[in-house]
């Protein structure tokens, strides 16, 4: 997701420099340029020679080596730039940035760099709480830096606190966050639901269906890559929910109907691709139920309809997406759910073709939408919901 993108990774002269190869690792797997300049004490750490084979780029310490080319060397690498990030940082380096210090090679480029900047800053529990150094991360935020909170834990020192530098994995998610794809949707709001529900029969059974959340686990992601801000409705889902999304667990369909009510008016932008059930047990034992001889029925009602309350009570300029999962009749049904509910598009499959049931990490959707039908093919649930997402933006009143 960072093709041609170029990463400056500022190392600094802490014990959590180790992590700082396993992100530029993750950076170079994500098709990034990464440019690595560290201090003269972080190389007491971890050597130059680490971040080269990594990179296979040239690390730079030295703001007067002279095996550079004949530019400006700070200069050069910062005009080329799209993101800063510093990590770990120490509190003598959040100093020195937030007051315009440029002394070494790192301090001197980032100066220069007018992209986004994050920092992630990794030290003693006190070093960490001590109001300069509060002082100095709030000046950094002030003149826009990412301040990137650091984990707690028990810091190599051996105090225990926050103060380590959070994983790899953590600071890649936070390069992507800002730069992954264009933020055509900042400013925006947007409201998904995602996985099954359950429906309780007693202290001990529920109905449910097999949705794992994956489908609106991607279209929260994907919102969130474009610099929307996103709220996440989730029944109990096997999915794994992204990062930088306000996550609101709910059960039932009942309590997904209150989720989703209370912020509707809220939303720009309705994705509802929780799998909710239908029908409710029409009453709930509160003892478990025994087995008997002979067969067992369930009486059932019919749970609330979000899709059409919020079609009902949409406000203007709302773009609302409703899926249909069929197994049957798909553009049929779909196209009648798309009247009926009063939505802009729905996004249906079948459940029976290879590569669109539940659980998988594919999808095979049509979209259809009053301006017609666009079918798509067997796709990552990622790429599909950033083509669902084109779809709604494209329906949204300018």
């Amino acid at each position: 997701m960072l093709k041609n993108k170029t990463i400056l990774l500022g190392v600094t002269g802490g014990i959590a420099a180790y992590k700082a190869a396993a992100l530029a690792s993750a950076l170079v797997k994500q098709h990034a340029g990464v440019e690595v300049v560290m201090t003269e004490h972080a190389t007491e750490f971890i050597t130059p020679l680490t971040f080269e084979q990594l990179t296979g780029r040239r690390c730079m310490v030295d703001t007067f080596d002279r095996n550079f080319s004949h530019q400006v060397e700070h200069i050069s690498l910062a005009d080329r730039t799209d993101l800063v990030i510093i990590a770990p940082a120490t509190a003598n380096v959040c100093a020195k940035l937030a007051h315009g210090l440029a002394d070494d090679m790192l301090t001197t480029t980032v100066l220069a760099c007018p992209c986004p900047k994050l920092i992630a800053p990794a030290m003693n529990t006190k070093m960490f709480e001590n109001p300069v150094t509060q002082d100095n991360l709030n000046t950094l935020r002030r003149y826009g830096w990412q301040v990137i909170a650091p984990a707690s834990g028990r810091l190599a020192c051996g105090a225990v606190g926050a103060g380590k530098l959070p994983e790899p994995e953590v600071l890649l998610q936070h390069i992507l966050r800002q730069l992954a794809l264009p933020h055509d949707l900042e400013g925006k709001h947007v409201l998904v639901t995602a996985g099954p529900t359950q429906e309780a029969l007693d202290p001990v059974r529920y109905l449910t269906n097999h949705s794992t959340g994956k489908m609106g686990c991607a279209i929260a992601k994907m919102a969130m890559l474009r610099g929307a801000e996103v709220v996440l409705i989730s029944g109990p889902a096997s999915a794994a929910p992204p990062p930088f999304v306000e996550v609101v667990k709910v059960t039932s369909a009942q309590d997904m109907f209150e989720a989703v009510a209370a912020r509707q008016s809220w939303a720009d932008f309705i994705f509802k691709a929780a799998a909710v059930a239908d029908y409710t047990p029409a009453r709930y034992a509160d003892d478990k139920i025994k087995k008997e001889d002979g067969s067992l029925s369930i009486p059932l009602r019919r749970t609330q309809d979000i899709l059409k309350h919020l079609g009902e009570h949409r406000r203007p300029g709302q773009v609302l997406c409703g899926f249909s999962m069929e197994t049957q009749n798909m553009l049929e049904n779909s196209r009648a759910k798309l009247e009926k509910k009063n939505v802009d598009m729905i996004c249906a499959n079948n459940l029976k073709v290879a590569g669109a049931g539940f659980g998988t990490d594919t999808n095979v959707m049509t979209v259809i939408t009053r301006q017609g039908t666009q079918e798509l093919p067997l796709m990552s649930k990622e790429a599909a919901a950033g083509r669902i997402l084109d779809i709604a933006v494209s329906l949204m009143i300018k």
